[in-house]
């Protein structure tokens, strides 16, 4: 018997190809606008987007910012002055239109939604991640949804947490078990929460911070030996 009930599971890079999703939106967003997108503008918008959503996850600035900053910081990067705000809702918009799988992730949910009580926790942006989830059909199979822009806290805050556990009926944090790729959000989350955590590494990233999470998996089907028997610690 599993020793889980509740499964809070994240949403970019473990259930929904997030990597896929910005390549293409990026791709769309700048032919749209008659702008290159070569290899190397690409590689530092990655740069800056990371760095802001890190900042993000320690407080330091609102999603807002994010998502009306990141191209006009950008192009600033290369003398160009543009509408950020106008951009990233146009980026937005073609973000939301992808919904392609991790492998194994649409099986993985559909098996595990009869026999746990299924929860999406995520730093991303409410409409979007709406409607990703939505258009690839897991939408319904999970209880309810949050996400950090409705609950006025994010991942690893222990607040965002408290929102989250307040309203899951007779949550027993014993009992939960949070999946996530990030170990600075998912993880570290977990951890601040005082739930097991499971890293979804599937791309055999290094630990380069003090976090440790409870279980290690490279493939989303490696879960099901850890909730449906008798866990066992793998790293």
């Amino acid at each position: 018997m599993s020793k889980y009930r509740t499964l809070l599971f994240d949403v970019d890079d473990t259930l929904l190809d997030f990597s896929a999703a910005e390549d293409e939106a990026l791709h769309r967003l700048f032919a749209e606008n008659g702008l290159d997108l070569t290899e190397e503008v690409e590689n530092c918008y990655k740069e800056i987007n990371s760095g802001l959503w890190s900042a993000f996850e320690r407080g330091e600035i609102s999603r807002e910012e994010i998502v009306d900053t990141r191209f006009s910081l950008l192009f600033k990067e290369y003398g160009k002055e543009v509408d950020g705000k106008q951009l990233g809702e146009r980026y937005q918009q073609l973000l939301a239109e992808n919904h392609d799988f991790i492998d194994g992730a649409s099986d993985l949910v559909h098996r595990l939604a009869s026999h746990f009580d299924l929860y999406i926790v995520t730093n991303g942006v409410t409409k979007t991640q709406y409607k990703r989830l939505k258009d690839s059909g897991l939408y319904p199979l999970f209880k309810d949804i949050f996400v950090s822009e409705d609950t006025g806290y994010q991942k690893p805050m222990k607040e965002y947490f408290d929102y989250v556990f307040a309203r899951i009926p007779t949550c027993d944090l014993s009992s939960t078990l949070i999946i996530g790729d990030s170990l600075s959000s998912d993880i570290k989350g977990g951890l601040n929460a005082g739930i097991d955590t499971c890293w979804f590494n599937p791309h055999h990233k290094v630990n380069k911070i003090s976090v440790q999470p409870m279980y290690e998996i490279e493939r989303l089907e490696d879960l099901h030996a850890i909730v449906e028997e008798q866990p066992i610690i793998s790293k």
